[in-house]
């Protein structure tokens, strides 16, 4: 999705975006980062946008919407969805201070070598006042130590504190994780990536329905 680890979903576009659509938990994702975001005018960055499923949202809410990602595949697949598309690598942005009114970011963190490395990036190309929105998989529900697919209640493997990437793991199923791995943080460490990016969390929340959640999503400014 968006460093240069996640090169690794070249080759995988199409498979990927015919995944995703599949999943209605990935609808649900996108769903709460737009009620999170709201509504434009403003130059809007959707980091590390993959094959540009959040794009017509943002669009549609008003926004004039910049896509950046490090795989020329996933941007490839996002050509003609209405935003203008940047191969980048989300730790080291193209783009001047205080270039956007707002970042999106969806279903990344776990695909980036440093996510406080991007977080503070994203901080420094909002405008003052700006608003930053981060929907992502929960640490603690749906990480490599924990298996969901096949079983009433997940199931928990050791390994919940193991930082870093996995590249295998029994909880990982047949998605996409047998194919890029995941990095994951506990969930102290990950709200401590946001907090010490420099913005102000604003908002904390679980969203969905379910008893262990599959997300969790924030707002913050700058």
């Amino acid at each position: 999705m968006a460093d240069r680890r996640d090169a690794r979903y070249d080759g995988l576009a199409a498979w990927y975006a015919d995944h995703v659509a599949t999943l209605p938990a990935h609808q649900v994702a996108h769903t709460e980062a737009l009620e999170l975001l709201g509504n434009g005018p403003g130059r809007c960055l959707d980091l590390g946008c993959g094959t540009g499923f959040a794009v017509p949202g943002l669009v549609a809410a008003g926004w004039l919407v910049v896509g950046v990602d490090v795989s020329t595949d996933q941007l490839d697949a996002a050509r003609g969805v209405g935003a203008e598309l940047v191969l980048a690598d989300a730790a080291d942005l193209p783009f001047a201070d205080a270039s956007f009114e707002a970042v999106v970011s969806v279903l990344t963190h776990t695909d980036f070598d440093d996510p406080g490395a991007v977080f503070a990036e994203a901080r420094r190309v909002l405008r003052p006042g700006g608003r930053f929105v981060y929907v992502g998989s929960h640490p603690c529900f749906v990480a490599p130590s924990v298996q969901r697919a096949g079983v009433e209640l997940p199931v928990l493997h050791a390994g919940y504190r193991r930082q870093g990437w996995w590249d295998a793991s029994p909880a990982f199923g047949d998605g996409i994780r047998p194919r890029v791995g995941v990095n994951h943080l506990p969930l102290a460490d990950f709200l401590n990536a946001v907090v010490g990016s420099g913005l102000t969390l604003l908002e904390f929340r679980e969203p969905g329905g379910d008893d262990y959640p599959f997300f969790l999503s924030l707002r913050a400014t700058k």
